[in-house]
């Protein structure tokens, strides 16, 4: 059976599917976790602790050797990110309750889903358009990208606006797993490809332990909202981004609108962050399943998006005659 094919056609597959088994688990049978126990238990609620080893691996895969082309390319995309996000919570806050809407269409709309769905991502999904339609360098890029990976920059976007007081010590203890698999790569070769190896088998973990905590009841709900939400972050973030990737990035504005996706780990963010801070978790539920649907919509529009301009560049470039190049023949420049 060719299962892992299967899940590799569908976008984001590998976190997606089983966080939605996990979400019809804990849905219609909301105590199996606690029925099985022991590693059972462990592994259907230990989103947590999947996480934190998943972080660390991912701090390890990161080499810090890299182009400065690469490092601007990427630089310019993750702060464009960051700040339209911090932007976008700054106007949210003015107009969203903290624990978010609670009726009519736009039920479960909230500041940490709007900032969850916006400030992360999608490095692998960046990184397989850009391999097709841009550079070796600008696919290098997704490597800053996996420094939005986690809860550190949700919470300093909500920190820096006054949605939330964070205490200094839970700041170093989210970005603290990362830093030391970040320092043991760089030190070890052989660390770094040992641990960046489980980058990848970890997601479903993750995947699964987190639908765990999502009753499907919610996602019904917010289905139309969330699609409206995933284009909503294409069009928001990917203006922005396609505009610094052309004014600073140096490039096309090709790897900003592929940089306008929402990445799969940013599911967990809204969780997570409800776990530090009590009086987001009413708004947890809601915002995790907006976060997925976003998910599943940028990964399907942006690949189709980014085709479509990086074939809209390459004729607006077009064919001009060259001195010297006899008639009919042409030199695209």
């Amino acid at each position: 059976m060719a299962i892992k094919k299967t899940l590799d056609r569908i976008p984001g597959g590998m976190m997606l599917v089983p966080l939605f088994i996990g979400a019809i688990v804990h849905t219609f049978w909301p105590d199996s976790g606690k029925y099985f126990g022991s590693f059972t238990n462990g592994l259907m609620t230990g989103t947590v602790p999947i996480l934190a080893v998943w972080f660390f691996c991912m701090g390890a895969g990161i080499d810090i050797r890299a182009t400065g082309t690469v490092l601007r390319k990427s630089g310019t995309l993750v702060l464009t990110k960051i700040a339209v996000a911090w932007i976008v919570a700054i106007i949210a806050g003015q107009f969203l309750p903290e624990g978010g809407i609670q009726t009519g269409f736009f039920a479960g709309l909230s500041v940490l889903a709007l900032i969850a769905a916006m400030d992360m991502t999608n490095g692998g999904l960046y990184a397989s358009i850009m391999q097709q339609y841009g550079t070796k360098e600008e696919a290098g890029a997704f490597v800053l990208m996996s420094l939005e990976s986690g809860p550190l920059v949700t919470m300093l976007i909500l920190g820096t606006t006054g949605l939330a007081a964070f205490e200094p010590h839970h700041f170093v203890g989210a970005v603290l797993p990362f830093m030391i698999g970040f320092i043991l790569g760089n030190l070890d070769h052989d660390l770094r490809e040992f641990f960046g190896k489980a980058t990848h088998t970890l997601i479903p973990f993750f995947g699964f332990a987190l639908g765990n905590s999502i009753d499907l009841g919610v996602i019904l709900q917010t289905g139309l909202l969330g699609i409206l939400l995933g284009i909503a972050v294409i069009i928001v973030t990917g203006i922005p981004l396609i505009l610094a990737d052309k004014w600073i990035g140096g490039g096309n504005g090709t790897a900003g609108l592929a940089a306008s996706s929402t990445a799969g780990a940013a599911v967990a963010n809204p969780m997570i962050i409800a776990n530090m801070k009590p009086e987001f978790m009413s708004a947890a539920q809601s915002a995790t399943a907006l976060v997925a649907a976003c998910v599943i919509v940028t990964s399907i529009l942006v690949p189709i998006l980014t085709a479509y301009w990086a074939d809209w560049m390459k004729k607006r470039r077009g064919s001009v005659p060259v001195q010297g190049v006899g008639p009919g023949q042409e030199r695209t420049v």
